[in-house]
């Protein structure tokens, strides 16, 4: 079910208008300024509300140890980080700066709340209910800005079915696709559509590189600059998986979750951290039992797959900044790069933890969730490390299972025969094999066993924090489609209070079932079978919504704040 956030019809057609200072009804009558009055007063108190989900952090990361020369290659990076966010901002669509525009010349008390929630977002769409509009009527498209607003799938299919030299250009996750005078479709590459910020950008780089005596940083800063001016990035991502210093920093066109059309377009982004050595080196004997994962997964030898790279790094991290994607709505606390198969089939795929913003959240948020979704007995077991040794095996089990398939006796990859089912099926995956390994880790002895019911406590609370996302968000239907599944099974079990209870060992069953299925659905590339799973999983139930609806004092994800210089 969508969650609306908006007070009624007044306070819609009130922020349609643009909060200017008389509204006007259908019937064309001027409103009487004590009903304009209270449509404003109405919007505001939404638009408050609104605002209330994102509880603002001044993360204030400790840097005191960084060296001078550290320092200038980090205050370039977030200069690099920044220009991510403008080419972003347009990503989402080309029209926002203009809207941003239209908000700020606006007269009326709510000006400054629409700039806030607009630039909170990145544009005038509620991330957190499905995009609806809080400013305007335009629905936001499919395609956010990569695709004219008007493109259909089929119109876009049929257009390489009647154009087969454009297929490449067209299905690249680095083109814009632009109607032409005559009413036809052209590819642009990312390079020459976002020129005026790239190349800057790459010149911060190459910069940035001249400064470091990092080696790896500096070949990565440098190929990464050439891959903004030729779209070629294949190169600047191996060379990512080989950064070993104190400066970690992913900064480019990666994921693919704006595209919800085809799932192919990536959007800009930025991550600017500092590496903790002694955390990462304690997680580092996990990415030395990736294989044994592969292995261990409960589907037959066929849907394995060990020709991905199990290289594997793990770099947990204090985020000093970020940039385009990773700015707005809700934040990412880890991440699994690169997403080009060919390289992590070549070198596997690094996992980066944000163990700054993990922690802000789980103090925030996840810890007071837990009172109102288990019941006490039950509640009480939660635990920070399971918060933060999920999120780890979240992004391990994203190298895992099928990537590169075998579909009609040709090769592709899950990405492509899902389009954009991949990214909301993927992220559910990943929760549930990340799970599922926690649990193998504990039965192998390297994982505390006697701690299993506060992880699965921890796990299960975790499911209503991203579902408060919208279910129309990736990890937010991934979310729902587990919390859906393990219902079934038994495994979560509502109360008189309408709180949950953990069938424990049901718990343990319905996640490795759980698991079994998602791998066979992606290594079949089945789209139908998949859109039909997600019909039957990818929804709420009266009980879930309930909890849901109790949360409301507590916000739905943080904004963190930092500094724009060190």
């Amino acid at each position: 079910m969508r969650r609306k956030f908006l007070a009624g019809a007044t306070v819609f057609a009130f922020l349609l208008a643009g909060c200017g200072g008389e509204t006007t009804p259908v019937d064309g009558t001027t409103a009487p300024a004590v009903e304009t009055q209270a449509a404003e007063n109405d919007s505001t108190e939404a638009l408050t509300r609104m605002r209330a989900q994102f509880a603002k952090i001044d993360m204030a990361p400790d840097v005191s140890f960084l060296s001078d020369e550290e320092r200038q290659v980090l205050n370039l990076l977030i200069e690099a980080g920044n220009l991510m966010s403008e080419i972003y901002l347009r990503q989402i669509s080309p029209e926002n700066p203009a809207r941003r525009s239209d908000i700020t010349a606006q007269e009326g008390q709510n000006r400054d709340a629409l700039i806030d929630l607009f630039d909170l977002h990145f544009g005038p769409w509620d991330t957190l209910d499905h995009n609806a509009p809080f400013y305007g009527s335009d629905n936001r498209p499919a395609g956010a800005g990569f695709y004219p607003a008007d493109l259909s799938r089929e119109e876009f299919e049929a257009w390489i079915t009647a154009h087969p030299d454009d297929e490449a250009a067209f299905r690249s996750g680095y083109t814009l696709i632009r109607r032409t005078d005559d009413g036809g479709l052209t590819a642009i590459p990312y390079s020459e559509a976002y020129r005026e910020w790239l190349e800057p950008a790459a010149a911060i780089l190459r910069q940035a590189a001249e400064i470091t005596s990092d080696e790896s940083l500096r070949n990565f800063l440098s190929l990464r600059a050439d891959s903004f001016l030729s779209d070629d990035y294949f190169q600047s991502e191996l060379a990512w998986m080989d950064l070993d210093g104190t400066i970690e920093v992913a900064i480019g066109p990666y994921e693919i979750y704006d595209d919800e059309l085809n799932g192919y377009k990536t959007a800009f982004e930025a991550f600017i951290t500092v590496r903790d050595p002694e955390e990462s080196a304690a997680l580092d004997k996990y990415k030395g039992l990736l294989r044994d994962m592969e292995a261990n997964l409960p589907v037959a030898e066929n849907y394995k797959n060990f020709k991905r790279g199990f290289e594997s790094p793990i770099a947990v991290v204090t985020q000093i900044h970020g940039g385009g994607d990773n700015v707005p709505g809700v934040q990412t606390i880890a991440f699994n790069l690169p997403n080009d198969e060919r390289v992590r089939e070549a070198k596997g795929a690094k996992k980066v933890l944000l163990n700054n913003v993990l922690g802000a959240k789980f103090e925030r948020i996840l810890a007071p969730m837990a009172d109102k979704v288990l019941v006490p007995a039950q509640s009480s077991l939660l635990m920070k490390k399971y918060m933060a040794n999920f999120t780890l095996f979240h992004e391990l089990a994203h190298s895992l299972g099928p990537g590169t398939i075998t579909k009609n006796g040709e090769e592709t990859s899950v990405s492509a025969e899902l389009k954009e089912l991949y990214s909301g099926v993927e992220e559910g995956k990943a929760d549930v094999m990340g799970a599922y390994n926690v649990l193998y880790m504990m039965d192998r002895g390297e994982l505390p066993i006697a701690e299993k019911e506060n992880f699965l406590a921890t796990y299960a609370v975790g499911l209503f924090r991203s579902v408060r996302f919208g279910i129309g968000e990736a990890h937010g239907k991934g979310a729902a489609f587990q919390y859906t599944y393990f219902r079934e099974a038994g495994a979560l079990n509502v109360q008189q209070n309408g709180l949950l209870q953990i069938d424990f060992a049901k718990f343990e069953s319905a996640i490795s079932d759980l698991t079994r299925d998602l791998v066979i659905l992606q290594g079949d590339g089945d789209y139908d079978a998949v859109a039909e799973f997600l019909r039957d999983y990818a929804k709420l139930d009266d009980a879930a919504e309930r909890i849901i609806a109790s949360l409301t004092d507590l916000p739905v994800d943080i904004q963190p704040i930092y500094p724009e210089k060190l």
